[in-house]
């Protein structure tokens, strides 16, 4: 229910000067030098990296540290997956036997010869993670 309204039917003015969010600490920003952006970033690159987590181990968010990578892959600073190969695909012909092996480092991954190329795909990213 909203208060009654006064009887010469006057309002007032409330005048507000909104400032720092009064809940939150005043600090001053931090400012990270180029060296240890790039550390960061080279970090990144490496195989096997997980930027989130480098990222809170820095104490930045992911999303900032996913920005500095991003602006140097786009000064060419530094190039993106330079510890790993693409994966590359040939066609391959079923012949009598319906397995196929591929082998990654020193695994050995048996599949029938009409895989589907996406869930191969999967499966050899997984198996190059692990």
């Amino acid at each position: 229910m909203s208060a009654p309204m006064p009887d010469d039917r006057s309002f007032q003015v409330l005048e507000v000067v909104p400032s720092r969010l009064e809940v939150s600490p005043e600090r001053p920003r931090r400012r990270w030098s180029t060296q240890a952006k790039m550390a960061l970033v080279e970090e990144t690159l490496e195989p096997g990296a997980n930027v989130s987590v480098i990222a809170r181990q820095a104490g930045i968010s992911p999303a900032q540290l996913f920005g500095w990578r991003r602006k140097a892959m786009q000064a060419g600073v530094v190039q993106g997956e330079r510890h790993e190969q693409r994966l590359g695909f040939v066609e391959v012909t079923p012949t009598s036997a319906s397995m196929i092996e591929i082998v990654v480092a020193d695994v050995v991954v048996r599949v029938a010869a009409d895989i589907d190329q996406n869930h191969l795909i999967k499966v050899l990213r997984a198996v190059r993670q692990a």
